[in-house]
């Protein structure tokens, strides 16, 4: 119990403390105007307050990932609280931070563009095609499981159901950001919130233990912590899918000062979102066995559905399982709405024409339903890496971004090193990658990190020195 309540005051501390510091290194300047006020278009730039827009980005990053990932992550045990909160507040928070802010100093622009700005023409171009196949997946992730869980919840047909949300998921990629996603966001944002703080609340008033803080691996399989607990979970602690989404919001921002309340501060409502499922996970069957078993036998919407109903009753349980259903739905047609802007971004068309809009999201959406027919497990294994990855080369990108201006890169180099490591461990030896020995793969995926680091490093002092020059010609 004490390690679950120390969690949560640390990442809000994050917050205020690490947060502020890292506004600070960025150097937000209101003077500044952001592209919602210069480049208002009536469709995606449109103006809007902070804390609707922290609601909206809240409820765009979090879908199942800090539930289901932290359901599955507290396999290993209350060291996954370690990683939520340490991981959210120097790794995912920043990410989501300079994701939103560099889009907003580059006109709101996708990731993909910012990524080429700093690290080349190459990478620009890989990145388009890698973040348009992430959010696809991510846009499919968040099709198959609402709709699974509504059709455990109705009895009605899945296939029925997946159909609806694509229909729903058009609409809200092709209409103006604030006629749909606008209105709604905000109520199911706040409604995600009560109902973490419901189940937080039950655990504790009903008398569950949450286990206290241990380094030993308690995952029944053995499964290593490095680098499968840092992949598994993700959106509780980091995501790449969060800058995919960022420059949604960042088109929408009326002043810098907001960034963080809205960046940094939706990522860190996540992570107390991933604290709370994980330690209802690890407590409510008794430990990590009886989570493995009951994840066996039905997956994270049993495990879900299960603790919920307990926790809150009847009525309670049903309110949350909708919270779980409306939460991937309104990240799925953002993801696509996401692609729709990159796309448009690299190929420069605009999108105030309404069948301009629909040119990009049919093929898309014909893509997304083929992927419909493909096995779930599979489709998450594999989103699940490329969603780190791009973490990992974001942070990169931020990381260059400020040793371009000469201010301390070491707040991105060093969590992009850690992820840099992570994802090529992790891929190197997952069934889904390439299969090799653990010891290996962790080896070369160190060494990798250590080389990238040094390659940055190396052009980092040479920034630095360029600008040590400028300034002393002035």
């Amino acid at each position: 119990m004490v390690t679950f309540i120390l969690s949560i005051g640390i990442l809000i501390l994050g917050y205020f403390l690490y947060g502020k510091f890292v506004e600070n290194v960025f150097g937000v300047d209101d003077a500044n105007v952001t592209p919602a006020v210069s480049m208002e278009d009536g469709v995606d730039y449109i103006p809007m307050s902070w804390p609707r827009i922290f609601l909206i980005q809240f409820l765009n990053i979090a879908g199942l990932g800090p539930i289901y990932g932290a359901i599955a992550g507290a396999l290993w045990g209350p060291a996954a609280f370690l990683w939520i909160v340490f991981g959210c507040i120097f790794a995912g928070a920043v990410h989501d931070y300079f994701s939103g802010m560099l889009s907003i100093r580059h006109k709101g622009t996708s990731v993909s563009e910012i990524v080429g700005i700093y690290l080349g023409d190459t990478v620009k171009t890989i990145m388009r095609v890698f973040s348009v196949v992430l959010l696809v997946l991510v846009g499919v992730v968040f099709v198959m499981g609402p709709a699974g869980l509504l059709a455990n919840i109705t009895g009605l047909s899945k296939t029925l159901l997946i159909g609806m949300i694509i229909i729903y998921y058009l609409l809200a990629t092709v209409l103006p950001v604030d006629k749909l996603i606008g209105k709604i966001y905000p109520i199911f944002g706040a409604s995600l919130l009560i109902m973490a703080a419901g189940i937080g609340v039950g655990i504790i008033a009903k008398g569950y233990t949450i286990p206290e803080l241990t380094l030993t691996n308690l995952h029944p399989k053995g499964t290593p912590f490095f680098p499968f607990l840092f992949i598994t979970i993700a959106c509780g602690a980091i995501s790449g899918f969060h800058a995919t989404q960022s420059p949604l919001m960042a088109r929408c921002v009326r002043k810098e000062s907001e960034g963080r309340r809205i960046f940094y501060g939706s990522m860190i409502a996540e992570g107390i979102i991933a604290l709370i499922w994980a330690a209802a996970a690890m407590t409510f069957f008794g430990g990590t066995e009886g989570l493995a078993a009951t994840l066996a036998n039905g997956g994270p919407g049993v495990v879900v559905k299960e603790i919920s109903t307990t926790l809150l009753g009847t009525i309670g349980g049903i309110l949350a399982m909708l919270g779980v259903v409306a939460c991937p739905i309104t990240s799925g047609d953002t993801a696509f709405r996401s692609a729709r802007l990159v796309i448009a971004d690299a190929i420069n068309l605009k999108q105030e024409k309404t069948m301009n809009r629909f040119y990009i999201a049919i093929p898309l959406f014909a893509v997304g339903v083929a992927l419909t027919q493909i096995d779930f497990g599979i489709i998450w294994r594999y989103f699940s890496w490329s969603n780190q990855t791009l973490a990992m080369i974001v942070l990169w990108a931020s990381a260059t971004y400020l040793a371009k201006k000469g201010k301390n890169h070491w707040i991105c180099s060093i969590p992009a090193t850690f992820m840099t490591g992570v994802t090529t461990s992790y891929i190197l030896q997952a069934p889904e990658g390439f299969k090799l020995a653990t010891t290996l793969s962790n080896i070369v995926g160190i060494a990798l990190a250590l080389v990238f680091f040094g390659i940055f490093m190396s052009k980092a002092k040479k920034e630095n020195k360029d600008v040590k020059q400028k300034y002393a010609a002035l």
